[in-house]
C-alpha cells in the first residue's frame, strides 16, 4: 500500500491520523537520523502511537483489507469476499479466542491481537473470547500427545490476568471481553448431538497430526477428537462475521466456517496470522516451555532486552508482525542496513522500543532503552550501574551451571547454560581499577565445575580490591563480589 496524499496537514476527517502518519513516517526514515541515541526514535514512537489509536472507518473498504491482509498469512475465503463483507457499511463481529491453558499471554498471540485492534479502529465489534471450556479439553492442533487436562480453578487462575496484559491492544470501552462458558455450559446432550449428527467423522479424522498420533499410537481422547467442533459453536452462538487466529489453528477455524454453515449462518471469514519464532533463532515457534518467549506483562526494562537479544535473522518477521510498520516502511528500513545506511542495531533498537511502547508507552521505552544502552553498551562492567552479584566465598561449592540458574536466577535451565557455553558464550571477565583487564573463555565443561575450583584455576581464588571479576553468560553478566 502507497501513500498518495501529498499534503497530509490539510487532510482531515476519519484516517486522516493515518494517513498523515503514513507520510511522516516515510520522510522520518528517509531522513536516515540516528534510531539509537537521537530524538528521532521517540519522535517515530509518536507516530507509531498515533497510529495506533487512528480511526479507519473512513478507509475504503478496498485498502481496509489490505491493511488486514498484509498482516494475514493466509485469508478464507479469499481477500475478495473479506473486501465485500468491509463493504457492508455494518459494524461486523470479529471474534478472536484464546485458551487459558497458561497464565501468560506472550507476543505470539499478540499478532493476531494487532489485526484485531485494527479491527475495532475500522468499527467493529471485537469479542475476546476467553476459552474456559475448551482450555479443559486442550486444543490438540499439533501436539505428539494428549495434554493433561486443566480443571476448572486451573483454568480460573489462569485467566486471572488476561484482560490487564491484553488491555494495551484493545478498548474495552468498545470491545466485549467473554467466556465461552456462558453458552457451552447450559447446552444439553441432545442440542451437541445434533450438532454433530450433521458432520461426518472423516472432518476431523483428515487431519495428518491426528492421523500420526493414532499410528504411533500416543493416543487421541474422543474429547480432543470434537475439540474444532466445541469450538466452532462459539462462532455460532457469536454469529461471527470474521475470526482472527493462529495458521496453527487453520483446521480448527476451517470445522467453524463448515459448523456455521450447517446451522445456516454464513460462515465466517478466516484471517488466519503466521507464527512467529522464539527470540533464540532455533526455528521454534515462540513458547513458555522452551524460554524463548517475550510476556506481554513483562517489565518494560525486561521486555526490551529480551527484543534486543533476539536472533538478528528474525527482524523482517518481527517488525511486520509486532509493529504497526507498514510493509513498505520495513522494507525501507532493511534496505538502509543492507546497503550500509543505517546500522542494523538501530533497526533492532526501533524494533524493541516500538514494542515496549505498545505494551508500557512512550517514555517507558526510551527509558528501557538507555538502561539497555546504559548496561550492555560500556566497554567496562565495573561502568554499568549495578549488576546482579553473588559472593564468591558463600558459594564456592556452587556450579557455575547452578550459580546462574539458582542462586541468581539469571538463567532458567541448566541445558540453556551449556548450549551457550558450547558457542563461546560463557566468560569471566577481569576488570583492574588501572583500566587494563582480561577476558577468560570457559567451556562446556566449565557450567558443571565449582566455582572455586574455576577461580583457582584462573589465579581469581582470592579476593583483591584492585579488580573486580564478572561471570558472563551470554548476555548475562553477573559480578563475583
Amino acid at each position: 500500500m502507497t501513500a498518495t496524499v501529498s499534503d497530509p496537514s490539510t487532510l482531515s476527517g476519519p484516517g486522516a491520523v493515518f494517513d498523515r502518519s503514513v507520510e511522516q513516517v516515510r520522510e522520518l526514515i528517509e531522513e536516515e537520523g540516528e534510531l539509537r541515541e537521537g530524538p528521532e526514535l521517540g519522535r517515530l514512537l509518536g507516530l507509531l502511537a498515533e497510529r495506533r489509536g487512528a480511526d479507519l472507518s473512513g478507509l475504503p473498504p478496498r485498502r481496509q483489507a489490505e491493511l488486514l491482509g498484509a498482516r494475514a498469512a493466509q485469508v478464507l475465503p479469499g481477500g475478495d469476499r473479506l473486501a465485500e463483507l468491509l463493504a457492508e457499511g455494518r459494524p461486523l463481529t470479529v471474534k478472536f479466542g484464546i485458551d487459558p491453558t497458561g497464565a501468560e499471554v506472550h507476543l505470539g498471540h499478540a499478532v493476531p491481537m494487532v489485526l484485531a485492534s485494527r479491527l475495532q479502529r475500522m468499527g467493529h465489534r471485537v469479542v475476546f473470547l476467553v476459552g474456559d471450556v475448551t482450555a479443559r479439553i486442550g486444543d490438540p492442533s499439533g501436539r505428539s500427545a494428549e495434554r493433561p487436562p486443566l480443571t476448572a480453578d486451573d483454568v480460573r487462575r489462569n485467566v486471572a490476568t488476561y484482560r490487564q496484559q491484553v488491555g494495551p491492544f484493545f478498548d474495552f470501552s468498545r470491545a466485549e471481553f467473554r467466556f465461552n462458558s456462558e453458552w457451552l455450559e447450559p447446552m444439553t446432550l441432545p442440542r451437541f448431538l445434533e450438532v454433530l449428527a450433521q458432520l461426518p467423522a472423516s472432518a476431523a479424522l483428515q487431519r495428518e497430526d491426528f492421523r500420526t498420533r493414532l499410528a504411533e499410537g500416543s493416543g487421541l481422547t474422543l474429547a480432543e477428537l470434537v475439540y474444532s467442533v466445541v469450538m466452532a459453536l462459539d462462532s455460532v452462538e457469536l454469529a461471527a462475521d470474521v475470526e482472527i487466529g493462529g495458521l496453527d489453528q487453520l483446521l480448527n477455524l476451517q470445522m467453524c466456517r463448515r459448523v456455521m454453515g450447517a446451522a445456516g449462518q454464513q460462515p465466517e471469514v478466516v484471517l488466519a496470522t503466521g507464527l512467529i519464532e522464539g527470540t533464540d533463532g532455533t526455528g521454534a515457534k515462540m513458547s513458555k516451555s522452551r524460554n524463548n518467549y517475550v510476556g506481554l506483562g513483562f517489565p518494560a526494562e525486561e521486555m526490551f532486552g529480551r527484543l534486543m537479544s533476539c536472533a538478528d535473522r528474525l527482524l523482517p518477521e518481527y517488525l511486520r508482525a509486532l509493529t504497526e510498520l507498514l510493509d513498505e516502511e520495513v522494507e525501507s528500513l532493511l534496505a538502509q542496513t543492507e546497503d550500509g545506511r543505517r546500522h542494523p542495531m538501530a533497526v533492532k533498537t526501533l524494533l524493541a522500543a516500538a514494542v515496549t511502547a505498545a505494551v508500557h508507552g512512550e517514555r517507558a521505552a526510551l527509558a528501557a532503552r538507555d538502561a539497555f544502552r546504559a548496561r550492555y553498551s560500556v566497554r567496562r562492567y565495573s561502568q554499568a550501574g549495578p549488576l546482579p552479584s553473588v559472593d564468591p566465598g558463600a558459594h564456592g561449592a556452587t556450579t557455575l551451571g547452578e550459580l546462574l540458574v539458582r542462586v541468581s536466577g539469571e538463567l532458567p535451565g541448566l541445558n540453556q547454560v551449556r548450549r551457550v557455553a558450547g558457542a563461546g558464550g560463557l566468560k569471566l571477565v577481569v576488570e583492574h581499577t588501572d583500566g587494563t583487564g582480561r577476558t577468560v573463555p570457559l567451556g562446556r565443561a566449565d557450567v558443571d565445575e565449582r566455582l572455586r575450583v574455576v577461580l583457582g584455576a584462573h589465579g581469581l581464588a582470592d579476593p583483591r580490591a584492585t579488580r573486580r571479576v564478572f561471570l558472563r553468560c551470554g548476555r548475562k553478566v553477573l559480578e563475583l563480589t
